[in-house]
């Protein structure tokens, strides 16, 4: 069984036990979220998809961890200039581990 969940702009295929990251979510470590976004549910009677969402599907989720990426670095240079800038971004992030998915 799979379900398809919209989060942050993003969508992400998700079955129970499926530990994901996803934008970050303004919940503390060790809460439970609920995602009422289900685009379709797979299950065993066939697949559902919605137009857009599933009514009544939802998807439970334990918070694991909330944190940031690895840093990146943009770099800006201008030739002849002497203009050059160098910046560095940490996307945030919430780990959360998929626990039931329901209809």
């Amino acid at each position: 069984m799979f379900a398809i969940i919209e989060t942050g702009g993003k969508q992400y295929k998700v079955s129970e036990g499926d530990v994901i990251f996803v934008e970050k979510l303004g919940v503390e470590e060790g809460e439970k979220i609920t995602f009422d976004r289900v685009l379709a549910v797979s299950g065993a009677d066939g697949v559902k998809v919605g137009a857009p969402t599933v009514s009544g599907a939802t998807v439970t989720a334990n918070v694991v961890k909330n944190g940031k990426a690895k840093k990146i670095y943009v770099m800006t240079y201008k030739p002849k200039k002497n203009e050059k800038r160098k910046l560095g971004h940490r996307q945030p992030y919430t780990k959360v581990q998929i626990e039931k998915i329901a209809l």
